[in-house]
């Protein structure tokens, strides 16, 4: 550890023979040979390794003028002499390694600068460009492996979508690809959805409605995910987040299997849709029932307001109500509400209070 020879290995030799010869050198007031031979009965050769000791350890001295001669000095200024030096490199070491650590340390903010941003880079990549979103959705489709995950809300899919649509999802399911999507319940009135739907279903595709979903997803084979972009207000602008930090990946692909598991599979072939029929009724009541707008509920389900209008007349309608309060009054007073989604048509036929 110390860079001075004669404190490595000073200290260790320092035994009682030479702790005794250096009290013995303080009380003549030098260090005589003869005296310490006679006092301490030792020999010549033991008295050549005290001496030695003792000059290492500095506790012995020449003394100015006249070098022959040595003679005791106390600890402390024997030990200022001898650790003097290793103290002065240690004082040194210790500058030098706060200086270190102080420019290393003013590194910090930059590193973590760096980490944010390239974890951004490595997790996140935020495409504005559509004709770039529909390559990178292109490749995407074609590489995949194993399944596609998709939520697809706003009602009806745009008929102008649904060939390339049918398209990419055939070849995905002539590969093995599986396929689960989840649309609005209001989907199910379209003709073109319903074809499309009956198309990809023969092919082995699952889809599902349900009557609220969150925002557009896609999610390809567990590890790379499509969102909207969205702004600080919440509305969509053009842009599309490519999500593939792994944690963040498992856990829309939880929200995924929540909504699917709470979502009604879509049957292309019954004569009439009355279970999603019913649980659409039972959306807009309880949307009506929290007090939301006729624009809000419409939004929310994914129907146009002119639609949502008109099942909310039909609904009044059918609880025999003029008003919307008592229209809730009637729902509360059938429990309508508390009956869940699967509630039968029967049941929005229940008997209402007198008038007033």
């Amino acid at each position: 550890m110390f860079g001075h020879p004669q404190f490595q290995t000073g200290f260790t030799e320092l035994d009682d023979l030479s702790a005794s010869a250096y009290g013995h050198a303080v009380q003549l007031g030098c260090f005589d040979r003869a005296a310490i031979i006679s006092v301490l009965k030792l020999d010549e050769p033991e008295v050549d390794r005290i001496e030695q000791v003792l000059l290492r350890m500095r506790l012995l001295q020449p003394r100015p003028g006249d070098p022959s001669v040595l003679v005791p000095v106390s600890p402390d200024v024997a030990a200022a002499d001898l650790v003097g030096p290793t103290e002065h490199q240690i004082r040194d070491l210790m500058q030098a390694v706060t200086d270190v650590r102080g420019k290393l340390l003013s590194l910090t903010p930059l590193y973590f600068e760096g980490r944010r941003l390239r974890n951004r880079f490595e997790a996140f990549d935020v495409i504005t460009d559509v004709d770039a979103i529909q390559n990178v959705l292109n490749r995407l489709g074609q590489t995949c492996r194993k399944e596609v995950l998709t939520v697809q809300p706003g009602g009806a899919r745009p008929s102008s979508l649904l060939p390339a649509a049918r398209k990419s999802a055939e070849g995905m399911l002539e590969r093995g690809v599986r396929m689960h999507t989840i649309y609005q319940h209001t989907a199910r009135g379209d003709l073109a959805t319903k074809a499309y739907v009956r198309d990809v279903t023969a092919l082995g595709a699952e889809i599902r409605t349900a009557d609220e979903v969150i925002d557009r997803m896609l999610i390809y084979d567990r590890e790379t995910v499509f969102l909207p972009v969205r702004t600080c207000e919440g509305g969509e602008s053009a842009g599309a987040a490519i999500v593939r930090e792994p944690t963040l990946v498992a856990f829309l692909c939880a929200v995924f299997q929540h909504l699917w598991d709470s979502a009604t599979p879509f049957a292309c072939d019954t004569p009439k849709a009355t279970p999603a029929t019913d649980e659409l009724k039972q959306s807009i009541l309880r949307l009506m029932a929290q007090g939301y707008k006729d624009e809000m509920v419409a939004r929310r389900l994914g129907m146009s307001v002119r639609t949502c209008r008109r099942h909310i007349s039909e609904i009044t309608e059918e609880l025999e109500a003029t008003s919307r309060f008592q229209a809730g009054y009637n729902v509360a007073m059938a429990g309508l509400l508390g009956k869940g989604p699967a509630a039968s048509a029967a049941e929005w036929q229940q008997p209402s209070p007198p008038r007033p």
